[in-house]
């Protein structure tokens, strides 16, 4: 990967240095730490993806408030509820146009069509755009809305209702994510007859407030400020570019430069120099996540015949109490980051305090890998992430952290990686063994962590330890088909003892998020969720 992180700072440098086209007022730079994977929000579950997709170029019925976790219109006005909480009617915000481009021209405006659509899609698979183009979209079924969205019923234009089989407390926050961005079915239609329905992952139309131009993979996507968003006060940037640049350093190189005029993802050693250079500025806060590691459950994992020792829970609690937690908070985080003990951050509610870590024993550990029969220089394959995410500055040296920690106990660890698209593909697959991954909160509900990272309709998707246990599946089902609160959080403490028991990962840090800008930046918000998102934001001179 480093080998890229060159390229995109050379193209970005001579891109700027011909004209001064990033540094006028209505134009904004943005330099991005990977390349997506592709431009269907629906098909993702990335900060990467989402960031380039969900958060430039669509909408959402309901949308969550810039910086905050509480829910607002988006492309419906308004939404009714039925009593029994089983039915959802949500009524259309009028006039909204898909986005003009050289490869579509809409006739007409966003209505019901576009939002049945979109989530019949991610539901039938005998549906005949899905069938050209057959596809996944792992976010949705983690949440298991492909079964309890029975039905969805086009009232008229600017009216749908969603019918659920059983009550789904965070429907709406969950209709809020960037993978229930809404989709043009007039495009698919065109595309459809065409013959190319895959040009829908590859030439975006949204009704967001940036405009699809251009992309060089491993290089830059390039956005128009869309003129017809129905939100004009929203668009303040003429020209957006993601200037993709994998090198941390080579991102704070452009951003003193100016050669961009915000980038995410400082290394924690930068940060003392960033925060004393007066042209930046350094807003941060405590960041909605977890940076954890995963342990592949599986017997044997896939493409191997061998037995896979993390099977055996014995081995798992060995993994996790001989990892030396403190140095690497030290190391890596350096004072951004906090020490983690459970499967989410202590701000989300229902966080049940009274858990705690098994405490660092090597020498415990050694006895529990003898019990479980485990021989000395047995080899364990360490997957290490390639890029930088707001829950882990370095995956790299935590990597070679845990190798050390882990060869303490007799185990002889391998360090692998991919690049970033095929690291997530590869590992929803099940080819993982232990691996470096993390999560930053999506809704604000304890259901996007509890299931989406552990739960049984998650096992194709986050779910990367493939850990599926009945009882608590159980657990968090019923604490997700009831909306009493009090309720809701006795059961989600339930569901967080009994992972914590079984270990299928080991939590280690909740970071703090700093996103470095150049004091030109005017009204950007840093998301709770992890995300970069460019409306209302400005460049001043």
């Amino acid at each position: 990967m480093l080998k890229h992180a060159v390229i995109p700072f050379l193209v970005g440098a001579s891109l700027l240095a011909s004209a001064p086209f990033a540094q006028a007022a209505t134009n904004l730079v943005f330099c991005s730490e990977g390349s997506p994977a592709g431009f269907d929000p629906g098909q993702y579950t990335t900060g990467t993806d989402f960031d380039a997709t969900a958060e430039t170029m669509f909408n959402r019925l309901s949308q969550f408030e810039r910086g905050g976790t509480a829910v607002v219109p988006g492309l419906a006005t308004r939404w009714d509820i039925s009593e029994d909480g089983l039915s959802y009617t949500f009524h259309l915000r009028e006039g909204v146009k898909f986005h003009t481009t050289p490869y579509f021209k809409p006739t007409r405006t966003f209505n019901a069509d576009d939002v049945l659509f979109t989530f019949n899609r991610m539901i039938d698979k005998d549906m005949p755009f899905r069938k050209a183009y057959p596809t996944e979209f792992p976010y949705f079924t983690d949440m298991g809305m492909n079964t309890n969205i029975k039905n969805i019923e086009k009232i008229d234009d600017l009216t749908v209702k969603f019918t659920l089989g059983s009550v789904d407390a965070a429907f709406i926050q969950n209709m809020a994510m960037s993978f229930a961005s809404v989709q043009s079915a007039e495009y698919a239609a065109q595309l459809l007859k065409d013959g190319k329905p895959g040009e829908i992952n590859q030439k975006p139309i949204g009704t967001g407030p940036f405009v699809f131009k251009s992309y060089q993979k491993d290089s830059n996507i390039r956005y128009t400020g869309n003129k017809d968003y129905w939100k004009p006060e929203d668009v303040k940037i003429d020209n957006l570019i993601f200037a993709i640049t994998t090198d941390p350093s080579v991102r704070i190189q452009k951003l003193k430069k100016n050669e961009c005029q915000i980038t995410l993802f400082p290394r924690p050693a930068d940060l003392k120099a960033l925060s004393e250079d007066k042209a930046l500025k350094m807003p941060h806060q405590a960041g909605f996540n977890l940076g954890y590691i995963a342990y592949n459950v599986m017997p044997v994992l896939k493409g191997r015949t061998d037995a896979n020792p993390l099977a055996k829970l014995e081995v798992r609690q060995a993994m996790d109490m001989a990892v030396n937690k403190q140095q690497i908070i030290d190391s890596v985080y350096q004072g951004a980051g906090q020490l983690a003990k459970n499967a989410m951050p202590p701000t989300q509610w229902s966080y049940d305090d009274t858990i705690q870590d098994a405490p660092y024993n090597p020498e415990k550990a050694k006895e529990l890998l003898k019990k479980a029969d485990i021989k000395e220089g047995t080899e364990i394959t360490l997957w290490a992430m390639p890029v930088q995410r707001p829950y882990n500055p370095n995956a790299k040296l935590m990597a070679e952290m845990l190798q050390s920690d882990w060869a303490k106990i007799g185990l002889k660890v391998n360090i692998v990686s991919y690049e970033w698209g095929e690291y997530i593909k590869r590992s929803k697959g099940g080819e993982n063994q232990a691996m470096i991954i993390g999560w930053s909160g999506d809704n604000g509900d304890p259901d996007n962590w509890l299931n989406v990272l552990f739960g049984c309709d998650s096992l194709g998707g986050n779910n990367f330890s493939k850990w599926c246990d009945k009882p608590y599946d159980a657990i968090i089902k019923q604490a997700k088909a009831t909306s009493d609160v009090a309720k809701r959080t006795e059961l989600y403490k339930q569901a967080q003892h009994l992972l914590k028991d079984a270990v299928p990962y080991t939590p280690i840090a909740n970071s703090t998020v700093y996103q470095p800008m150049r004091t030109t930046v005017q009204d950007f918000k840093i998301s709770p969720f992890g995300l970069n998102s460019f409306y209302g934001v400005s460049v001043s001179k």
